[in-house]
């Protein structure tokens, strides 16, 4: 393990998520407490906030070879240490400061960099939207983050160029006056290894559905009045696996959502298919007549024996036979989930899904690198597959992306996550008018999205006033208030109207209208 020791808890967030991105196979513990540990230390760092210094100083452990169980270092051989001037009172800049130095000790210590560099938020594209809003050059831009941030020329292009294509797509949405609506069904055929999202098994909730049903329809009805004057401008039915639901269960969700809101300025209806072994030609059918302009069906490989591992109880063939059945029933916005660095998989099992996605030819793909959260399966046993290598490298993203192009998919949003493999990201890729709308919305923080059901939360966006010198306080014109629901299903049903309370207290405290 690593043990970073802080005088004052600052900035632990950010030193744990840089240190964790050079060290993704090591705990990493950084704490201003006294603490007693059980693992070997491969190195130790104390730093230190000063008045108007950080200083760093650390040290390599030696243990003896001999006693593989002692716990105390033979001997500790300090490593070149840094100290720098900071002024605590702009934040944002010692913070960059602070990882700047870090950054450039691990670096040297480990020999090698990483590809973002030292940006370790999920959305790495807000930065060059914010420049290019601004007016700023795209020289202006490769030059701020290569120097700040020390990110590779290529993900600064990437990020870049996403933000161009962002922006132009939400020229069309009405920030002030519009929002977006999620709805969560969390069920699923059966729990993948690698998911940590709120999903329950349907076999336990089967019987149960239409309550879930009417809980949801109460919290559409507190949105359509209470949004009644605004514009929705997109529509998300996530999960979970939606498609799990009956037909006439998807068809009673689908009217409700029709009958409650004004969708006329609604540009996309999205439905996660997801599983293949949910999807049925009804099911579609029913998706289809209701004027559903995009869906999911997410295969993650295109490798039965890597499926059968992670737990998706459906084939290859299946997935083929689910999207050919779409294409045949009329859906021309189809998009598909991969991800990268599934246990066992290398870069030519990688080089044949794309393979297998190349003849399908669908509207959209979304490339995720593999992110074990606390609560995966995969990360809880990790023992039991201690014998699949989980690799995801720079290979395997320039060989998707150069698939997508070769397909004529244009990159269009990217986000990260923490504990991702690679330390790289997740694109979405995209054919001419086929980008996904929410996809944007979600990332960017730039409207209001309205998440009903187990487990979503909803994002508030507050436009931010500037000071007398019309200057804003924060990094971005906007900040973000959530609301969040219950997780557990069983307390969503029995909770439903004080998850409503929840938001009108949220809407009555920003002075919501």
């Amino acid at each position: 393990m690593i043990i970073v020791k802080l005088n004052a808890p600052e900035f632990e967030y950010d030193i744990h998520s840089l240190v964790k991105a050079f060290y993704p196979k090591q705990d990493v513990s950084v704490t201003a407490e006294e603490k007693a540990y059980d693992e070997r230390c491969i190195w130790t760092m104390q730093l230190d906030y000063l008045k108007d210094t950080i200083c760093i100083r650390w040290w390599e452990n030696e243990y003896d070879t001999v006693d593989e169980t002692a716990l105390i270092p033979k001997q500790s051989v300090e490593l070149p240490g840094r100290e720098f001037k900071v002024d605590f009172s702009n934040r944002a800049e010692t913070k960059n400061l602070l990882k700047q130095n870090l950054y450039q000790m691990l670096a040297a210590y480990t020999g090698k960099g990483l590809p973002w560099g030292t940006l370790t938020g999920i959305r790495p594209t807000k930065i060059p939207m914010k420049f290019l809003e601004e007016g700023k050059s795209r020289d202006e831009i490769v030059s701020y983050m290569k120097e700040t941030y020390f990110a590779s020329d290529e993900k600064i292009h990437l990020a870049t160029d996403i933000a161009e294509r962002e922006l132009a797509l939400l020229s069309k949405i009405d920030y002030e006056n519009g929002y977006s609506l999620y709805i969560g069904i969390p069920f699923c055929p059966t729990t993948c290894l690698y998911c940590s999202f709120t999903s329950y098994p349907l076999v336990s909730w089967a019987k149960r559905v239409d309550e879930y049903l009417d809980a949801l329809e109460k919290e559409i009805d507190f949105v359509a009045v209470k949004f009644a004057k605004k514009h929705l401008n997109s529509i998300y039915i996530g999960g979970g696996t939606p498609t799990t639901l009956e037909p006439y269960q998807l068809d009673r969700l689908i009217r409700k959502i029709k009958c409650s809101f004004d969708l006329s300025d609604c540009i996309e209806f999205t439905v996660e298919a997801g599983r293949p072994d949910s999807i049925t030609r009804e099911k579609l059918e029913i998706l289809r007549k209701h004027g559903i302009s995009r869906i999911s069906i997410n295969p993650q490989t295109m490798k039965d024996e890597t499926l059968k591992l992670i737990g998706r109880h459906h084939t290859v063939a299946q997935t083929i036979e689910s999207f050919e059945l779409a294409r045949k029933i009329g859906f021309d916005n189809i998009n598909m989930d991969l991800i990268m660095g599934l246990p066992g998989e290398d870069i030519e099992d990688v080089r044949q899904t794309m393979e297998e996605l190349k003849k399908l030819n669908p509207d959209n793909i979304t490339v995720h690198s593999l992110a074990l959260k606390r609560a995966a399966r995969l990360n809880m046993f990790k023992e039991d597959y201690k014998d699949y290598k989980m690799v995801n490298t720079q290979e395997h993203m320039d060989l998707t992306a150069a698939y997508a192009k070769e397909m004529g998919l244009s990159p269009y949003y990217l986000y990260r996550q923490k504990s991702m493999a690679g330390n790289l990201e997740n694109v979405g890729y995209a054919a001419p008018g086929k980008a996904g709308v929410y996809n944007i919305l979600i990332m960017e923080e730039k409207q209001t999205i309205m998440a009903l059901g187990a487990g979503a939360t909803t994002k508030f966006v507050i436009p931010q006033e500037p000071n007398e010198n019309h200057e804003m306080k924060e990094a971005y014109p906007v900040r973000i208030e959530r609301v969040e629901n219950v997780k557990d299903v069983e307390n969503y049903l029995a909770r439903v109207d004080e998850m409503i309370e929840r938001k009108i207290a949220k809407m009555e405290e920003i002075s919501w209208h």
